[in-house]
C-alpha cells in the first residue's frame, strides 16, 4: 500500500482522512481545528462550488487555497454524484446524455451543459491537488443495463478527461495535480472488474469508490467495497468516498483503501454526538475490534453530564478536552451557544486524526 501522496500542497502520509468542506468551509469549525486534529487535506464539492461562488470568480481570487485560506491538501470532487442523485430524485432536473450530463438548476429553462472537459476545466481553475474524473453512478440495486451503462460512460468520460488533463496540466507551472478515475459496477464484481482494468489502460494516479457505499437501511456494504478494491491496482492510491465510520475505515484500511472523506464526524458533532476512545485504545498499540467496540458516544446533552467536572475524554489534546469539563458543554449546548457546535466538532475531528495516527502507527 502506498503510504504517502505527493501533491503540489505538500506531503499527506497515508491512511488519510479528509474532511468534507462542501463549500469550502467545514461546518461549524475553523480550518485551524482541521490543522489542530492532525488532518491534512479536505475535501470539496465541485458541483456545489461551480454553483456558488463560480469556478471563474474562484479561479480569479487565485484558486481555493486563496480564496479559503485553508493550507492542506484539497480533493475536488467531480461533482458527478449530486447531478446524478438530483436527476435520480425529479427527471425535471435534466438528464444524463452520451456525452454529456444536461442539468437544470431550478427545474426551469435555464441549462447546464455539463462534459468531463467543463469538469477537468473547473477543477484546475480551482487549482485542486486530487481532481475527479466525472462519472456516472449507478444505486447497487439497479438493473443490470443501468450498471452497464454506468461503465461504459465512465470510461469514455474517464478517456476524456484525461485527454482534458493532460492538455491543462502543460500550462501548470511547478508540481502536478493528480487525477484519480472512478470504479464504478454496482454489485457487479465482473463489471467492477471490466471498469477497474479499462480506466486503468487510461491510465489516472488513484481511484476512487463509485456508487452508494450504504444499502437503503444505511448499512455498509463491504461486499461490494472489495468488489471495488479488487478492481483497483495495488500500485494506486484506493479512495472509499464518501466512506466512513471509524470501525469502517478500520475496515476498509485491510482491504486496500487509503484515502477517506465523509460529513460523520462534523454531523455527529452538531448532534451532540461525540467520539471517545474505549479504554486501552487511546494508543498506538491500542487494539481496533472490526465491529466498532474500540469507541462510544459521549452524549452531550444527558443529564449526568450537568455537574461533572470531567473533560469528555481524558487522553484527547483538542480545545475542548484540554480546557472545558463535560458540564460546560452541556451548559453550552443548552442555551444554543455556538462555541458547543465547533468544540464539538474540533473534537470529533481530534478524534479521526487521532485514529488515522494510530492507523498509519500500527501497519
Amino acid at each position: 500500500m502506498i503510504d504517502r501522496l505527493n501533491l503540489p500542497s505538500g506531503e499527506v502520509r497515508l491512511p488519510a482522512f479528509f474532511p468534507d468542506a462542501t463549500y469550502g468551509a467545514v461546518r461549524a469549525a475553523g480550518f485551524e481545528d482541521v490543522y489542530d486534529a492532525g488532518l491534512h487535506g479536505l475535501e470539496m464539492n465541485s458541483y456545489h462550488l461551480y454553483s456558488k461562488p463560480g469556478a471563474r470568480l474562484i479561479k480569479s481570487l487565485g484558486g481555493l487555497r486563496a480564496f479559503t485560506g485553508f493550507k492542506g491538501a484539497i480533493l475536488t470532487d467531480s461533482g458527478g454524484f449530486q447531478l446524478y442523485s438530483m436527476i435520480r430524485e425529479n427527471a425535471e432536473y435534466g438528464e444524463i446524455r452520451e456525452k454529456e450530463i444536461l442539468f437544470r438548476p431550478d427545474r426551469g429553462q435555464e441549462k447546464m451543459h455539463f462534459t468531463p472537459e467543463k469538469c477537468i476545466q473547473a477543477q484546475f481553475m480551482y487549482g485542486s491537488d486530487i481532481m475527479m474524473a466525472l462519472d456516472l453512478c449507478t444505486h447497487p440495486d439497479d438493473p443490470i443495463e443501468a450498471q452497464e451503462k454506468s461503465v461504459n460512460l465512465t470510461i469514455k468520460w474517464g478517456k476524456r478527461c484525461r485527454e482534458e488533463y493532460d492538455r491543462l496540466v502543460k500550462t501548470v507551472k511547478g508540481p502536478k495535480p493528480l487525477l484519480f478515475g472512478i470504479v464504478q459496477g454496482g454489485r457487479n464484481a465482473a463489471l467492477r472488474m471490466e471498469c477497474g482494468k479499462r480506466l486503468e489502460e487510461i491510465g489516472f494516479d488513484g481511484y476512487g469508490f463509485g456508487g452508494w457505499p450504504t444499502d437503503e437501511n444505511g448499512k455498509i456494504l463491504y461486499d461490494v467495497l472489495q468488489m471495488a478494491a479488487d478492481a483497483m491496482p495495488d500500485n494506486k492510491v484506493k479512495y472509499a468516498m464518501g466512506v466512513g465510520r471509524p470501525e469502517e475505515i478500520v475496515n476498509l484500511v485491510k482491504m486496500g483503501y487509503s484515502l477517506f472523506d465523509c460529513v460523520i464526524p462534523t454531523r455527529e458533532a452538531r448532534h451532540q454526538r461525540l467520539y471517545v476512545f474505549n479504554d486501552g485504545m487511546d494508543t498506538p498499540d491500542g487494539v481496533f475490534v472490526p465491529d466498532g467496540k474500540f469507541y462510544h458516544f459521549h452524549y452531550a446533552m444527558d443529564d449526568e453530564h450537568i455537574r461533572s467536572a470531567e473533560p469528555v475524554d481524558k487522553t484527547c489534546d483538542c480545545a475542548l478536552c484540554r480546557n472545558y469539563s463535560k458540564a460546560y458543554l452541556t451548559h453550552l449546548f443548552k442555551v444554543g451557544d455556538s462555541q458547543a457546535l465547533r468544540l464539538a466538532t474540533a473534537h470529533n475531528l481530534r478524534f479521526y486524526g487521532r485514529l488515522m495516527e494510530q492507523i498509519r502507527n500500527g501497519q
